[in-house]
């Protein structure tokens, strides 16, 4: 599992961040996007995929998460 941090963009959209590789890139969808249930997998705009445990209610951002890679791509 890796470190990444989540913030808002200044489209308003939601970015991705793994310091670890220096990636950064926008989240195009949220498997739980609700006040009860927040997370689960993350698509992202490279085409890879990562996986966060789902909380309770929409965290403030930026956040810092653990998260687990589904998809290969990423560069």
């Amino acid at each position: 599992m890796a470190n990444i941090m989540i913030r808002q963009a200044d489209s308003g959209g939601l970015v991705f961040y793994l310091p670890k590789r220096d990636l950064e890139a926008s989240i195009e969808s949220i498997e739980f996007d609700s006040d009860a249930k927040w997370g689960g997998e993350l698509k992202l705009g490279n085409g890879g995929a990562y996986y966060i445990e789902p909380i309770a209610r929409p965290p403030r951002l930026p956040i810092s998460l653990r998260a687990r890679r589904l998809g290969a791509a990423e560069d």
